[in-house]
């Protein structure tokens, strides 16, 4: 989907500032974007967009806080 290499890089750029290294950044990047992706495909299919990724990111954030906190 067009955009959505700036929504990944947009994603490294903002865990890099919060002090992370760049390889955990581009890990954790990688997977927040893809998740989002995911969960923006089961809900619009072949027609998303880069926004619709982006709209995405807070639940997966949500969803990996919960994960990693074990609930």
């Amino acid at each position: 989907v067009g955009g959505t290499g700036d929504v990944l890089t947009g994603i490294i750029g903002a865990i890099l500032a919060r002090g992370f290294s760049p390889f955990e950044s581009a890990c954790a990047g990688a997977f927040i974007c893809g998740y989002s992706g995911d969960l923006a495909f089961k809900q619009y299919g072949y027609g998303l967009t880069a926004k619709d990724v982006i709209e995405h990111i807070p639940q997966t954030l949500n969803w990996l806080t919960d994960f990693i906190s074990g609930t």
